[in-house]
């Protein structure tokens, strides 16, 4: 059996030394494949049916869109579209594309793929769509020719080109040809692609290894010379954080995400390794279900905010987090900072003695994923905080899928849930929206709010175009989401991983997804 089958397997070990550079890629002829690691499977890949960290950095490295972003603060930058311009009511964006885009099929990516792609992502209504569907609608959209692609907004929405690095472009001869009935092709792009990007797929399950090669002559062409352009990269799944170090420790993968301060702290330490840590823009949130059970009452949920330990998530994450000062993290225009809560037992228990218990003697369920030991420490920390409120704290670890199934209804929702939210865009109003009553059921909506003046707010700054008067409804939005205390306001951990120190080209981007890694620039340096 040679190593790469070994590798595609089960997940069985490979015996290799600890730090010898030749052990670290996969190989084919003279060049090298990436192995990447990380804890969350990919269990739907169609771009406009879902997206989750690991779902986009596999989607990113199948799939082109019109523009990304580039560089800290982050920037939209060409790709597809090579420029675009928008009418003086900002109802009207022009796109004009590269003239040598190209499926993997040989198709040229033209102004009729691009209109597909965008209304087949409203159509569906999943996913994405929530980034445009109140502004954007199917019919909308127009190829006006093969190189040219006009959408008309319902109304004016400065923020719609901040979307468009999230919605990826597919050959709509490939979708159709393979729809089911009238499924839009979902069946069989939940494992298959139809991109245009710099790798397709070579051996894909979505729940343990996902193997891609890479496209020689790619469309954009690729960052790094041509002998060192690997042939392609491999995703495992692994749910722990300690087989993730042990793995890189042996030579089977040479970067990983998801890994626990403790084991980056170690690898750090270690020869032949280079950490990657940069602040990170994703806040952490301990999700309160606003509408069902005792967080319901915000007198409890001002109780939790003054008793939780803020201190102790600097603690967990060694020194590699910010406190949050605000809804808004970092990138996100229109961010305002206010006085949070902070560990104050005296104010928690005189809102705790406004409750309907105020001695305690209830149970909170405290929903995690599993396997990750941070949120488990987390948990840990809640459950200490809370005992002086008389509230015991039950932790339950549950894979991704089922937390955010359980968080789709307040009836099934945890009263606790832990939520990383990553920004995705610079956009004020994809954080003030996640507050809006059309978040619930999201899983950055798992609280539940319902506030008439929230929805009301959101909906005015999203379509305004006065900056002064957009900067004062999204600070009156921040300030009335503190005031209801929807989630528990807790850090923006940094975004680290670990790496075989050959592994040459990484690109941190804050507006990346927890764990993910824009994998096209990676390459191993030669010896």
């Amino acid at each position: 059996m040679d190593r790469r089958s070994f590798l595609l397997g089960a997940g069985a070990a490979v015996a290799a030394s600890s730090l010898d550079p030749a052990y670290g890629f996969e190989r084919e002829g003279n060049r090298r494949i990436l192995v990447f690691s990380g804890n969350q499977p990919v269990p739907i890949l169609d771009p406009h049916q879902r997206y989750d960290w690991s779902t986009r950095m596999m989607q990113r490295c199948l799939y082109d869109a019109l523009v990304r972003y580039d560089g800290t603060p982050p920037r939209v930058v060409p790709w597809l579209a090579e420029r675009w311009e928008t009418s003086a009511d900002g109802k009207t964006w022009t796109f004009h594309l590269v003239g040598n885009a190209r499926f993997h099929n040989g198709d040229p990516v033209d102004a009729e793929a691009v209109r597909f792609s965008f209304e087949r992502g409203l159509r569906l209504n999943k996913g994405i769509s929530w980034m445009l569907s109140k502004h954007l609608k199917p019919g909308s959209i127009v190829a006006v020719d093969a190189r040219t692609v006009r959408f008309t907004l319902e109304q004016p929405y400065p923020d719609f080109l901040s979307f468009m690095p999230l919605w990826f472009i597919t050959n709509p001869k490939q979708v159709m040809a393979n729809q089911e009935g009238d499924d839009d092709g979902q069946k069989w792009l939940t494992s298959a692609e139809a991109g245009s990007g710099p790798f397709r797929i070579r051996r894909w399950d979505g729940q343990s290894v996902m193997s891609l090669e890479a496209v020689p002559d790619y469309w954009k062409g690729w960052p790094m010379a041509e002998a060192d352009r690997p042939a392609g990269v491999i995703y495992r799944v692994m749910r722990e954080s300690s087989p993730r170090k042990a793995a890189l420790q042996r030579g089977e993968v040479d970067i990983a995400a998801g890994l626990t301060p403790d084991d980056i702290e170690q690898l750090g330490k270690m020869p032949g390794m280079t950490i990657a840590d940069v602040p990170g823009a994703a806040p952490f949130a301990i999700m309160l279900n606003t509408q069902k059970g005792p967080t319901a009452d915000l007198n409890l949920r001002k109780a939790i905010a003054y008793a939780f330990d803020y201190d102790a998530l600097i603690t967990i994450h060694k020194g590699a987090a910010r406190l949050m000062d605000g809804p808004f993290p970092v990138v996100t225009a229109g961010r305002i900072t206010l006085d949070m809560p902070r560990r104050n037992l005296e104010l928690a228990k005189g809102y705790m003695a406004k409750t309907a218990t105020p001695e305690g003697g209830i149970e909170l369920e405290f929903l995690h994923i599993a396997g990750h030991e941070v949120q488990r420490q987390i948990g840990l920390v809640l459950l200490a905080a809370l005992q002086p409120l008389g509230i015991k704290v039950n932790l339950v670890a549950q894979p991704w899928p089922t937390l955010i199934g359980r968080g789709a209804s307040p009836e099934t929702a945890a009263a606790m849930t832990a939520v990383y939210v990553t920004p995705v865009t610079t956009s004020p109003d994809t954080v003030a929206s996640q507050y809006a009553s059309s978040a619930a059921g999201q899983f950055w909506g798992i609280h539940h709010l319902r506030d008439a003046e929230i929805d009301r707010m959101v909906a005015e700054a999203a379509v305004e175009l006065d900056e002064v008067k957009r900067a004062d409804l999204y600070a009156r939005i921040q300030r009335r989401v503190v005031e209801l205390q929807p989630v528990i306001f807790c850090m923006t951990a940094n975004q680290q991983w670990a790496m075989r120190g050959y592994v040459k080209g990484f690109q941190p981007q804050p507006l990346n997804l927890t764990g993910e890694v824009d994998l096209f620039p990676l390459y191993a340096a030669r010896a």
